[in-house]
């Protein structure tokens, strides 16, 4: 009968003992990008509808710079919450939530302007 090491039993403990933990994290990645596929595809409905000239650059331009800085934050978001799985360290997420929060809120004010103003014509 082979004999097991205790330190790889040790090992092989903990990257099942975490393994829940990247797979959340992995979830929570991909719903990040989910998300930014409906941004973008919401965005290229609201350009579709009958924007045009410089309103429906603008518009195809911020859904776009919304849709890729999302996804660099949610990859550095990712990255960072597996390197605090594997250091068994756990940091809040504070100011990535104010960071979208805010973000949210300056897309909404900018539909409701868009909106605002194609309907004043």
């Amino acid at each position: 009968m082979k004999q097991i090491n205790p330190i790889e039993k040790d090992k092989h403990k903990n990257q099942l003992k975490y393994a829940q933990q990247h797979l959340a994290n992995e979830r929570t990645y991909l719903a990040w990008i989910r998300t930014v596929v409906a941004v973008i595809g919401i965005g290229l409905l609201i350009a579709h509808l009958g924007i045009k000239g410089i309103t429906l650059i603008v518009t195809i331009l911020g859904i776009g710079m919304v849709g890729t800085l999302t996804i660099i934050i949610a990859t550095f978001s990712y990255l960072n919450k597996k390197k605090q799985i594997d250091q068994q360290t756990f940091y809040s997420s504070h100011t990535s939530i104010i960071y979208f929060s805010f973000l949210l809120f300056v897309i909404i004010l900018f539909a409701l302007l868009i909106s605002a103003c194609y309907h004043m014509k």
